[in-house]
Formats: structure tokens, C-alpha cells, sequence
């Protein structure tokens, strides 16, 4: 049987144990990240979703549109240009 390693809350597992046993390795990975080694080497990460909207929100922290956004939305904060929460007016 192949060596399994934790380290921190991530698991290694080498890439042939993964491929015997995928659906055992997605189960495991909506608790814990999986780091697949080839080698002994990382070769890639393993993230489990337990729901839709845990993919959804996966998918928005890395879109590279919705970060530039959040970053100009920061820097115009910083140059004084936002409006504060205290003066939203609602209905």
C-alpha cells in the first residue's frame, strides 16, 4: 500500500493511489485538501466541494475579473472616491 502523509491538515497520496480509489479521494477532499504526488513530488491539489454553493464560491475567489474589481473597488476607497455605509440611504 502506498505511503500517506499529513501534514497540517493536507494529505499526500500518490498519484497511482488516486487513480485506484478516486471516489474515496473526492469524499476525503471536502474536508481536507489532497496534494497528489507523482514521484514524490506535488503534482497537484485535490479540493472536494460538499455543496453547489461551495463550488460557486471556489469559482468567484479565483476569477481573475471578480479580483481586479475588488482591488479597484479598494484602491478607489483608499483615494477617498467611496461612499460610506452610514450615508446609503434605504427605503
Amino acid at each position: 500500500m502506498a505511503r500517506i502523509v499529513r501534514k497540517s491538515g493536507v494529505k499526500e497520496v500518490p498519484l497511482s493511489e488516486v487513480k485506484d480509489d478516486l471516489s474515496r479521494y473526492l469524499r476525503e477532499a471536502e474536508t481536507q485538501e489532497i496534494v497528489i504526488t507523482r514521484h514524490g513530488k506535488p503534482a497537484g491539489i485535490l479540493i472536494g466541494f460538499q455543496s453547489e454553493e461551495d463550488w460557486f464560491e471556489y469559482r468567484l475567489e479565483n476569477d481573475p475579473r471578480f479580483l481586479r474589481r475588488i482591488e479597484q473597488a479598494r484602491a478607489s476607497l483608499q483615494a477617498g472616491r467611496g461612499v460610506r455605509l452610514e450615508d446609503v440611504e434605504t427605503e
